[in-house]
């Protein structure tokens, strides 16, 4: 397994990451016992979260996946022999992850709240990665196709957001910070104030990209490379429409796409066009599989750390991480080319 640098951190991550976002509500606690040994015997270090994990977020399963992870972690020990990267909530209505709060923000007091919690949650004294989910400015983040302005005041301003993580580094709390779903000017912005207040310097930064989803290219690849803050994509497989098990146009039965059908309207305009279908001819006429094309496309990017993968099933962890092994060839590439100069990213997120 690749070894690729976390930033400026000092850390090293392997290319593949395990993503936990199911673990709770469509996988048990065994389940996801289950996937962190089979991850960890692969040579997979590296394993990200959130405190509103599982998806979708609801009162009922909120912390789950979290517990899943803090308890393998209190029978397996080794702590020190992976890297465990975990999210605060943005601004949102998800007020069941506070005590008391009419929002969820980036506050001082949210963020302390926060990070006490998911320590507990996670059987742990640190985290390794600590990542803002979403920004706290009403910027939208999900599936947008035109800029709209925000109130730029009505937001946490970003060195006290910065403060409050470096006090928890202070403490020991967290290792290193990172960014989510965040903006080209967020990034830097972030960069900027975190250099000239010696305030913690993010060190990756977690949005969608895939085939389908290559907004990312546009503005915020640069920075990734000349900053040091590399991309940690997040739905490389598009919902699972880049398996091909969505071809016939019918959500298998216990997909993610069957039971919360709600998450694929970001992907309308690339069904519509059929762009998905196109991907995954395009990786059968290569000689491999959907998944090995989507995946390694993903990986094999100059300004990715490491590639989120997730899966409901050991069958599916062991083919997704098998699909890492192949090797990326020009002919792959001229594909990948050939469609993104056609379909020109049609998945509405940032």
């Amino acid at each position: 397994m690749e070894l690729r640098p976390l930033g400026r951190s000092g850390l090293s991550v392997t290319s593949v990451c395990l993503g936990t976002m199911t673990w709770g509500e469509q996988n048990s606690e065994a389940d996801a016992h289950a996937q962190l040994d089979y991850a960890r015997d692969r040579g997979i270090n590296f394993i990200d979260t959130a405190e509103m994990y599982p998806v979708p977020g609801n009162a009922k399963t909120q912390g789950r996946t979290e517990e899943c992870i803090g308890s393998w972690i209190k029978a397996r020990g080794k702590r020190d022999d992976f890297i465990l990267a975990t999210k605060v909530t943005g601004r949102s209505g998800m007020t069941w992850t506070r005590d008391n709060a009419e929002q969820t923000r980036h506050s001082p007091a949210q963020i302390d709240e926060a990070v006490e919690k998911s320590l507990r949650r996670l059987n742990t004294d640190y985290i390794d990665l600590y990542q803002l989910h979403w920004p706290d400015r009403q910027v939208s983040g999900f599936g947008f196709h035109s800029y709209y302005d925000y109130d730029a005041d009505d937001a946490v301003d970003m060195i006290e957001i910065l403060g409050a993580l470096q006090r928890h580094v202070e403490k020991g709390n967290i290792r290193h910070i990172g960014l989510s779903n965040e903006s080209p000017w967020g990034t830097m912005k972030f960069l900027q104030l975190s250099e000239q207040h010696g305030l913690p310097r993010p060190a990756s930064i977690q949005n969608v990209y895939s085939l389908l989803a290559r907004r990312f290219d546009y503005g915020a690849a640069e920075i990734a490379m000349r900053e040091d803050v590399g991309l940690l994509p997040y739905s490389s497989l598009g919902m699972g429409l880049l398996t091909g098990k969505y071809d016939d146009g019918k959500a298998p039965k216990k997909s993610r796409g069957d039971l919360f059908p709600q998450f694929l309207g970001r992907y309308d305009l690339a069904r519509k066009a059929e762009a998905e279908k196109a991907c995954n001819q395009a990786a059968r006429d290569l000689g491999i599989t959907p998944t090995q094309f989507a995946y390694k496309f993903a990986e094999s990017r100059a300004f990715v750390t490491s590639n989120i993968i997730g899966a409901t099933t050991l069958e599916q962890l062991a083919e997704n991480i098998d699909a890492h092994d192949i090797e990326w060839t020009d002919d792959m590439e001229k594909a990948a080319d050939a469609l993104h100069k056609r379909f020109r990213s049609p998945v509405a997120s940032a």
